[in-house]
This record gives C-alpha cells, structure tokens and sequence, in this order.
C-alpha cells in the first residue's frame, strides 16, 4: 500500500518543517526510529529530561498511521477491565486501566502545553446495533465503574437517535472523557515541540539495520547514529528490520471518507454533541465531525492488505448505510494505510535487550495509547520502569501461519467474525 492520497489531513495540515536526510556519523543519547506518535512523545519526554534524542523516518513526520487515523481519543483498550483482571490479574488489570485514563487526559495536556492547532474536541460514544450489544455495553460501564472508571453514561431508546443520528444504533455508551483531533496536525505539533526541545529529525532516511550493543548502532544507505538508547516505533510499518519482532504485528488496512462541509447546522443534526463514534462490530465502523464541519467516515478494514478499488466510493456507501440522510453530500477526500494489530488486540511494549525499546500493534487505539507508550519508555530510559513493565507483562505471540501464510488464515478467521457481526 502506497503512502495516502487525496488524504482531508494533507489538504488541511498546518504548514510544518521539512528535515534533511541522515548522513555520516552521528552521536545522541538517544534514537528514536520512527516520526509518528509514539516516537515523537517519546523524544519530547526525553528531550525534557535533558537527554540529546535524534529522530529517523523513512519518509517523513506523521507519514504512517498518525498522519491519516480516525483521529478518535478512546479510553481504555480493546478488552475491558474484567478481561484483563483474567489475563494478567486485579492489581496490573488496574494499573493499565488508571494508565489508560492518564493516557487520555495526556493528549489534551499536550495539546494545550504546546498549543497545538488540531480541531480537539471533547466526548466519544460506543454505539450498539442489536440487543447484544446494549448487553455488552451495559457489562463495559459496569466493568468501567469498579475500577474507578464511573463517567460513563449508558444510552438506550430515543436518545440514541437524538444524539447520533443514524437509524442503526439503538444503544451507546457515552464517554466524556473521550474525544477527537485532527491527527496529522497533532502529530506536526508533537514534532515541532520536540524540535524547539532540541530533537533532531532525519526525514527520508529508512533504516537498514540497527546493531545492538552498548552502545547500538543505527543504520541507513547513508549514515549511521550511534546511541546509548534506541526506541523502535515503527508500527506497521517495521517490515522486515526485526524479523522475530514482526511476527507479533500484522498490518492491516483501513480506509476514511471526508465529505464536503455541509455547514455547522446539518453535521451537529448528525452528531448532536459533536463526539466522536465507533460502533462495537469486530470489524467496525467510526466517524467523527471535521473542524470544518465534515463528515470523517472510516471502517471498512482489509485484513488481505488488498485495497477496495475505489475507496471513495465503497467509504460513501457505508457512510449512507449509516446516515442515509448524506445520500447528497459529495465525497471529497478518500484515503487509507495501514494499522498493527496484534494477536491479542492489545498494545505491544517491550525490551530488545537492556538498552534497546520497541512499542507498536495499538489495534486501533493509538491516539491515547501511543502517548503512553512513548511516556513510559521516556521513563524506563530514564531509570524508572514498573510501568513500562506492566505493559511487558501482557502475554503475546506470533501470528500464526508464519510470514506467508499469516495473512490468508487472518482473512479465514475474519470471515468468522464478519458473519457474527451480522447475527
């Protein structure tokens, strides 16, 4: 999948810097292989801390997944509490869900810190289309509640229409806390942050091998740095940099519509609260408002990494499913690329040896938890890494079917989970 086109985001980003290539020798205390959210947080933590932190894209800032994501701010992760109290126990359970919580309140800080111009909006529902989904929703505020999660404000009858106004929800959990951003624009401003903080960027720069050691060594076609800490962040676009790490993400595409303003009045008849949306399907649909008052319309996720041949149109059928109301409004912008999920569904932290960090696979979730991620590596360089090893402590494995037959039994089992949607 080549980088998006025709990209709302692109159309719509701040003006920002361009950075030079990666050449000859270079020295940092720290470096960070990859411009998105995670690696930029990352080094602007680091930077704060006093630590020299240079920055290696293969393309350049925001080019991946926090460049054209839906954008949406969700708290806590793809499991509920209850779940993870099962997998890892209460008291980790718990910490993960307090560090999701912060992890949210992180952006808005940021945001704010480094005045940030990217449309923040506050508010997200979890919208059901059947029975079982107000079940499962009513078990997710219950869930929410016993870990100290209590704002959470379960929605059934009438209301659901009357806040989101679509013929096909009939129940949602509203999360105030939530909310939504322009995710390239938010992304640039993490990355000028780190550059007033004294970060350097390399753009164009791919790497080609990293070297472990103490120190590492990274390499491209033409430099290298040499770094007494290394954090890989590159997602879903790691390829084959580190083979045995690779087979614990897969990527996946994921595609978003925007339409043409449709002016203030019609787009909060749509969301009345101007929250952001996600349905609870496995293979989901969400949408948000533009700060120009567009319909942003995502979902249609391609486990077989194949593009649907015209994104803008098979984005805009699903937009009227949803609201057929927007049958008129035309379809400016369509574009996609890839997300990491993982096994699991949850996000990947670790140690590649003492000195040498890697975080990806967010599954969806990565506006607030990418952040996060980034904080707590900043803080386990920094000598301080319980939290950091609570994450380590979630259990992953490999996709199955190794690296040629891993996607084919993907789109098996999704294929299952399609069909369940639709029962």
């Amino acid at each position: 999948m080549s980088a998006p086109r025709g990209s709302y985001y692109m159309a719509s980003a701040n003006p920002h810097s361009s950075h030079p290539r990666l050449g000859g020798e270079q020295r940092a205390d720290v470096c960070v292989i990859g411009a998105g959210m995670t690696g930029l947080t990352a080094a602007l933590e680091l930077a704060g801390r006093g630590y020299t932190v240079s920055v290696v894209e293969a393309h350049h800032v925001a080019w991946g997944a926090s460049g054209r994501s839906g954008g949406q701010i969700i708290s806590g992760f793809n499991k509920d509490p209850e779940e993870l109290a099962a997998m890892m126990g209460r008291d980790d359970a718990q910490k993960l869900s307090d560090m999701a919580v912060e992890a949210v309140a992180d952006v808005k800080a940021r945001v704010a810190a480094h005045d940030i111009a990217c449309d923040l909006a506050d508010g997200h529902y979890h919208v059901g289309l059947k029975p079982r989904h107000a079940r499962e929703l009513a078990r997710w505020q219950a869930a929410l509640e016993a870990v100290g999660y209590g704002d959470c404000n379960l929605i059934t009858g009438p209301e659901v229409v009357e806040r989101v106004a679509s013929p096909l929800y009939t129940s949602a959990l509203y999360d105030p806390r939530g909310g939504h951003l322009h995710p390239l624009n938010y992304t640039l401003g993490l990355a000028a942050a780190a550059a007033k903080a004294g970060v350097t960027f390399y753009e164009d720069s791919k790497v080609t091998r990293l070297i472990s050691g103490t120190p590492a060594r990274v390499e491209t076609a033409n430099g290298a740095i040499t770094a007494d800490y290394v954090i890989v962040a590159a997602n879903a676009y790691l390829g084959r940099l580190i083979p045995d790490l690779a087979g614990t993400i897969m990527p996946v595409g994921t595609y978003i519509a925007a339409t043409e303003p449709l002016g203030e009045n019609r787009a909060r008849g749509l969301i009345r609260d101007n929250a952001a949306v996600a349905d609870i399907n496995f293979v989901l649909d969400y949408f948000r408002l533009s700060g120009d008052h567009r319909m942003l319309f995502g979902g249609r996720v391609s486990y077989s990494r194949r593009d649907p041949d015209n994104i803008a149109a098979a984005m805009g059928n699903s937009m009227v499913r949803v609201f057929p109301q927007l049958a008129d409004a035309r379809v400016t912008h369509a574009w996609g690329g890839f997300v990491a999920i993982t096994v699991n569904r949850l996000p990947h932290l670790g140690r590649l040896s003492a000195n040498c960090f890697f975080a990806h696979g967010f599954s969806g979730q990565g506006v607030a938890l990418t952040g996060m991620a980034g904080k707590l590596i900043a803080e386990t360089v920094a000598g301080t890494a319980e939290r950091f090893d609570v994450f380590g402590r979630i259990a992953h494995r490999r996709f199955p079917g190794g690296r040629w037959l891993r996607t084919p039994a993907l789109v098996l089992a999704m294929a299952y989970y399609r069909l369940r949607d639709l029962l």
